[in-house]
């Protein structure tokens, strides 16, 4: 399950998705960052297709300890698919009165390879799931289990989460500020763009760190800017 290039991937590894929000804009996407997800413990970025996991409300005569002897509970089931590299996605309405996952499926993912877990609900467990390697996003913690709240309906088919549409295949990326949804037919044009607008911004840091303005730096409407930004890649092999 890719969609993306080994280039791109590396690109996406290396930029914020608070440059890959503007490039986004760019392209006229407003709505790609995912709202309330947040890191349990800040690491490396995280990139890959979405595999995701639709929940509705649980209901009580279906709801109960016994769903979960059943290989076809998709939430099971759904951990069990999520192929290597995939970032497992799940659609909790927003709800983190109980939660989406614990650390057992979370650890199970993590020995499968997927690359990562967001929900726009809350983990359980998550003093341990901020200890594993594969980065982890959640709104807040949340000890209930998921049967008193959520009723798990589908895999892999278009969802919600934090108020984004995310369908499978789509590439997220996270950082240490948040997820991004980026659609999978763009994947590589905007890894190249936010990859190039990351050099400019570094060029711009440095500037504005030795007193520059950012009148005609940042945009780069002066065109010396453009002039003193081609010496300081050259000089720094970027």
């Amino acid at each position: 399950m890719t969609g993306l290039s080994k280039q791109a991937h590396d690109k996406l590894m290396s930029v914020s998705t608070a440059t890959l929000t503007t490039v986004l804009f760019k392209h006229g996407l407003r709505n790609i960052f995912l709202q309330g997800p947040q890191r349990l413990r800040a690491g490396r970025n995280m990139v890959g297709p979405a595999y995701t996991l639709r929940y509705i409300p649980a209901r009580e005569d279906l709801d109960i300890l016994e769903t979960f002897a059943n290989r076809e509970n998709a939430q099971r089931k759904g951990v069990e698919e999520c192929p290597q590299g995939a970032v497992f996605v799940i659609d909790s309405r927003a709800d983190a009165s109980a939660a989406s996952a614990g650390c057992i499926l979370a650890t199970r993912l993590q020995a499968l390879g997927c690359e990562g877990i967001v929900t726009d609900g809350g983990f359980r467990d998550t003093p341990e799931i901020a200890q594993l390697e594969m980065p982890a996003y959640h709104t807040r913690p949340s000890a209930p289990t998921n049967l008193t709240k959520h009723h798990a309906v589908a895999v892999n088919d278009p969802i919600a989460c934090g108020g984004v549409a995310v369908f499978p295949g789509d590439i997220i990326v996270g950082d240490n500020e948040g997820v991004v949804c980026i659609p999978v037919h763009m994947a590589h044009e905007v890894a190249d763009e936010a990859a190039e607008m990351t050099v400019f911004e570094d060029f711009v840091m440095e500037m504005v760190q030795q007193g520059a303005s950012t009148f005609g730096l940042y945009p780069p409407t002066d065109p010396s800017t453009k002039e003193r930004f081609k010496a300081w890649r050259q000089e720094r092999g970027r």
